[in-house]
């Protein structure tokens, strides 16, 4: 090897020396496997104690898995598409399955206008979701028809129909909209009361 004009040269029985004590330090220290992992199972775990609620446990689980059904007639549904993709990732909320069968829903958003002739398959499709269940209005048409409020072929309001938890107000809104209405669900969600539910007739 040849540095700036100067030659060096290197021993080949030097460097075997120092490959030799290298390896032999790390054969000295290396007697002895590392210990197991997973010992720590075998460990005895200190007694601990969690003090919760029926409720705050019953109600953190529910707002924090809301499954949705679907069930959007009409232009609302590109913004609620829209919070589902990664810019807003509505996954972070525990419901990025959207549910085609309301067996499997406890979460209805209804996104758009809704006419009479469709209402009965609304009301159907809420009958069909498992208990307990909640709704949020999307949008204008959602909450008051909106823009076709005047025509007699259009619901004034899904809450006509079915009980509305939570009103997102907007000609569509945006998916910040309907995140912001979501989180004010899992706030109704968490305040519920599983006293309240067994005295329900």
């Amino acid at each position: 090897m040849e540095v700036a004009g100067k030659r060096y040269s290197y021993d080949d029985k030097e460097l075997d020396r120092a490959e030799g004590e290298v390896i032999e330090a790390l054969e000295s220290h290396s007697q002895q496997p590392f210990p197991d992992p997973d010992r720590w199972l075998e460990e005895q775990v200190p007694p601990n104690i969690l003090l919760t609620t029926v409720d705050a446990m019953l109600n953190w689980a529910r707002r924090s898995s809301l499954w949705t059904v679907l069930c959007f007639p009409a232009c609302c549904a590109f913004e609620l598409m829209s919070a589902a993709c990664s810019r807003f990732d509505i996954s972070r909320f525990g419901m990025e399955i959207m549910r085609a069968s309301p067996r499997q829903a406890d979460l209805m958003i209804t996104a758009g206008t809704l006419t009479w002739k469709m209402a009965p398959q609304v009301r159907r499709v809420y009958d069909q979701m498992a208990e307990p269940k909640w709704v949020i209005a999307m949008g204008a048409c959602g909450i008051s028809g909106g823009m076709f409020a005047g025509s007699y072929a259009v619901v004034p309001g899904y809450n006509r129909i079915i009980p509305v938890d939570v009103y997102v107000p907007g000609c569509p809104p945006r998916p910040e909209a309907l995140l912001n209405g979501i989180r004010m669900l899992q706030d109704k969600i968490a305040k519920r009361s599983l006293l309240e539910e067994v005295k329900k007739p």
